[in-house]
């Protein structure tokens, strides 16, 4: 009976050894999510870096983004918070529940980096990220 009981006490030794590199990689994927999210933002807001050259066609037609794309900016933990709505020429996102100072700020910022805004209206209040992109 005590050699079964070492041997289970074993086995849950190795698996909470386990359960340490799972979370260990969970958290470094996390991180690299987040990164690259922030590398998506950082795109979709930076002005082009060559000017445009001349051409004799019809100029060239804005490129647009879409919920999605809108959607990849944010922290998954932030995502969930939020609601995306395609209103034609612009992204309307609306929180679920109350975000708290912390997440607002968050949220703003990366709606204002996509060169967004906040509409305050009330209960109806929400941010727009503009799908239009020169």
């Amino acid at each position: 009976m005590s050699e079964e009981r070492e041997r289970i006490e074993k086995l849950a030794e190795k698996v909470d050894e386990l359960l340490v590199v799972l979370n260990n990689i969970a958290e470094d994927l996390r991180m690299v999510s987040t990164s690259l999210k922030s590398l998506a933002v950082a795109k979709l807001a930076a002005p082009p870096q060559t000017a445009p050259t001349p051409s004799r066609e019809a100029p060239e037609e804005e490129k647009r983004i879409g919920i999605e794309d809108v959607k990849m900016m944010f922290p998954e933990e932030l995502e969930n918070l939020l609601n995306f709505e395609d209103k034609g020429d612009y992204v309307m996102i609306k929180p679920r529940q109350y975000l708290g100072a912390e997440n607002f700020a968050k949220i703003a910022q990366i709606a204002r980096g996509a060169g967004g805004d906040y509409v305050s209206a009330g209960k109806d209040s929400h941010f727009r990220v503009p799908k239009k992109r020169l």
